[in-house]
């Protein structure tokens, strides 16, 4: 069998992440077995769809890496619609009803109808075996408000059977619009499409994930930072698991390893938290140029913001510590628009009343500072290459005196912050000049207190 699958977004919002998760599924399937994939724009809501969502769904799903093989618009296939119209009309399988109009009911329009066989229809589905309806329930049912103007069910029967269409692989929500779509295809004598109807994935709380719900848009997960590769893998193996048991697949990885079949019949939640599991692993496996390239820009902008001069070198210097620290972009930027790195780049401002910490004196803080100050004084300046070694130079004090009587004023002497990367870290980083300056610094500070 020669595989046809559809992409078919209605562009009447954003790149919902259900229409890339829909898109991500019918892919791996055609790709798997050698099929060709449509993109179809499902925009017959004239009122609501626009070019600016078109845009934003083609753009997103070429971003996660997608890509298609066809593409068509369903508002310049009028004359196909239409067609079909006739025949079922002059078949005497539709008909044209006068109907009160639902906006306004002094005003009468024409409405078109499928004639209803009310016949049991089962159809099987791939993921969920055997499904059956009495169509009787559902009447006859509108299909086009005008030769012009078709309804969805008739557009896409029309479509499917148009393109070749040979599997449907979508979201359980649409199994209820099976049936509709099967007479139709039995009225105008098409061929049945496989279905595969796959459980939708929820929000924290189980429910259906809606905008109510947080961040669906796949724009908005670009925008945090998030990179393609993991949101992809991330979509793909919620409610799916691939046989070799991996959680980390490339594109070519689930290709090989997909079939429908393993679909989860339970619908799955949207987990945050894993996605930036996900995510912080792609961010690890980044060449460490390339992370440092973005992680400079971030900081260039928020340094410039403030006014703080900008040091390349220790920008880049900084990138492996800020890989450790994040799990996706927009938690640097947070880390910096909120001073986290100042240090790094100026001298720190400290409070001289908080250098000393606890039950810890003025006294024995400065004892403490100056004892440092003279094991970091004789380190040799290579030492200042490997924060273990910085850190072997002053442990076996530390120990002694309390840790953390010792390293806290130390800590906050490099950095002026009561949060920060570990000291020794720091001073490996800002080098042996900076750290004696700035442990003078705080001296400075303790005597005036």
């Amino acid at each position: 069998m020669n595989i046809r699958v559809r992409f078919p977004p209605s562009p009447t919002g954003f790149c919902h992440v259900g229409t890339a998760r829909m898109a991500v599924l019918n892919y791996l399937f055609a790709r798997k077995h050698g099929g060709v994939i449509i993109f179809r724009s499902e925009d017959t809501d004239k009122e609501r769809s626009t070019k600016e969502f078109e845009e934003d769904i083609t753009d997103n799903l070429t971003w996660l890496g997608l890509s298609w093989d066809e593409f068509y618009r369903q508002s310049e296939r009028t004359e196909i619609y239409r067609a079909a119209i006739h025949k079922l009309i002059a078949e005497g399988k539709a008909y044209i009803s006068d109907e009160e109009s639902k906006k306004d009911a002094s005003v009468m329009v024409k409405i078109i109808r499928l004639k209803n066989p009310g016949t049991k229809i089962t159809f099987t589905d791939t993921i969920r075996g055997d499904i059956t309806f009495d169509t009787t329930e559902l009447g006859d049912f509108a299909i086009a408000r005008a030769e012009n103007d078709p309804l969805y069910h008739l557009a896409v029967v029309v479509d499917d059977g148009d393109m070749g269409i040979t599997h449907v692989i979508r979201g359980e929500d649409h199994i209820s619009n099976t049936p509709r779509q099967i007479l139709i295809q039995e009225a105008l004598g098409l061929p049945r499409p496989v279905y595969a109807h796959y459980p939708l994935h929820l929000a924290a709380d189980r429910s259906k994930l809606s905008k109510r719900k947080g961040d669906v848009a796949v724009r908005s997960y670009r925008e945090k930072g998030y990179l393609a590769p993991a949101l992809l893998n991330y979509l793909a193996t919620l409610g799916w698991t691939a046989p070799s048991g991996k959680e980390i697949l490339s594109l070519e990885e689930m290709i090989g390893e997909f079939e429908l079949a393993d679909i989860h019949k339970s619908g799955a939640v949207f987990d945050v938290e894993k996605l930036n599991w996900y995510n912080r692993h792609y961010l690890q496996a980044l060449p460490l140029p390339d992370f440092a390239a973005e992680s400079n820009a971030i900081l260039k902008a928020s340094l410039g913001a403030r006014d703080i001069a900008w040091n390349e070198a220790a920008a880049t210097s900084l990138a492996p510590l800020t890989r450790e620290r994040i799990a996706v972009w927009e938690e640097l930027r947070e880390h910096a628009q909120a001073g986290e790195y100042d240090f790094f780049f100026a001298e720190p401002r400290l409070d001289s009343s908080r250098i000393p910490q606890g039950k810890v004196s003025t006294a024995d803080t400065i004892r403490h500072l100056e004892s440092v100050k003279q094991f970091l004084t004789a380190a040799p300046l290579d030492t200042y290459d490997d924060p273990e070694r910085i850190k072997a130079a002053v442990w076996e004090y530390a120990g002694t005196e309390g840790r953390g009587a010792v390293l806290w004023p130390l800590r906050y002497s490099l950095t002026g912050l009561e949060r920060s990367p570990d000291p020794f870290e720091v001073a490996h980083l800002i080098g042996k000049e900076a750290t004696l300056r700035r442990i003078d610094a705080a001296l400075l500070a303790i005597s005036k207190i």
